[in-house]
């Protein structure tokens, strides 16, 4: 599921493309699900793209058992990779297969030029090489290297990042989000246990509730907010800090005071994270001063 980080980044990111382009609140509210939504379709293309590599290595073999010289990698050949644990409980996943059926574009066509490119990358690669040559079988073995394939392959791929963003532009600001839901569905699968159920976006009403609620406070309070943070910028002029850190600034504020049941050193940590992905390298230490300034001023705990 979409953690809380997760749901104040959408929030933050919301706010800045009403900044851009203001609307109704009901409109942002609903561009910002749909958003939260398009994440989901991301990890079902990119957990696609692995059962793929599957079909690709099945299919490798098809044509070598087809050719006219037969060599014995050709009539014996090593289904080891096709036969992998993770990668079969993946491919059954009946989630995965339901939202697939509905969501064609999220399939992978078998000639895609990335796909063969990335699988014959990783058949070339030494950790698959070294995984192919071992005779045993054991799920935790294949659990790791399926971890390992997904972070080399997916995660750190230029070349897939590049993809995903000419296909869904959202999708690159998102990327970090569903590798780590992947992640966690790799870690997650038990060798005992069918594989039915993937991540959800959202957990239930409570989640909804929040991001609804954060939204909702920030551009309420936005002016006398704007004038809190203003009061503790001390040599620091209001024009003089970028956008997208004043954002985060106020969003924090608003939750610090409109939230009082969330601890407020959690708050201030979770928008340093948001910080991290969204803004510049000082950015951190920047607004982890003025919330720290701010929580003492109003004596948050």
């Amino acid at each position: 599921m979409l953690g809380r980080r997760q749901i104040r980044e959408k929030v933050v990111e919301s706010l800045y493309s009403y900044s851009q382009n203001p609307l109704k609140f009901e409109v942002l509210e609903k561009n910002m699900f749909s958003e939260i939504e398009k994440i989901y379709h991301l990890y079902i293309y990119q957990l696609n793209f692995l059962v793929a590599l599957k079909a690709l290595a099945e299919k490798q073999i098809e044509i070598g058992k087809g050719k006219y010289i037969k060599t014995d990698d050709n009539t014996n050949p090593n289904q080891k990779f096709i036969n992998n644990q993770v990668l079969k409980k993946l491919e059954e996943n009946t989630e995965r297969l339901s939202f697939t059926s509905k969501h064609q574009e999220l399939k992978w066509d078998l000639h895609d030029e990335l796909l063969v490119k990335t699988f014959q990358r990783m058949t070339a690669g030494k950790r698959y090489q070294d995984f192919m040559k071992v005779d045993t079988y054991s799920f935790e073995e294949d659990q790791k290297f399926i971890g390992k394939l997904f972070l080399r392959y997916i995660a750190e791929n230029d070349d897939f990042h590049e993809h995903v963003e000419e296909k869904e532009m959202s999708w690159a600001d998102d990327f970090h989000i569903s590798n780590s839901m992947l992640q966690k569905t790799i870690g997650f699968l038990k060798e005992d246990e069918p594989s039915h159920t993937l991540i959800k976006m959202i957990k239930g009403e409570e989640d909804r509730e929040f991001a609804h609620k954060l939204l909702q406070q920030v551009l309420t309070h936005w002016e006398e907010t704007e004038e809190k943070l203003s009061g503790r910028l001390e040599n620091w002029d209001m024009e003089r800090i970028s956008l997208l850190d004043k954002i985060i600034l106020i969003t924090a504020i608003s939750e610090l005071d409109y939230f009082p049941l969330t601890p407020g050193r959690v708050i201030i940590n979770e928008y340093i994270e948001i910080s991290k992905v969204f803004s510049t390298d000082r950015s951190n230490i920047f607004i982890n001063g003025i919330l720290d300034k701010y929580t003492k001023d109003i004596n948050r705990n």
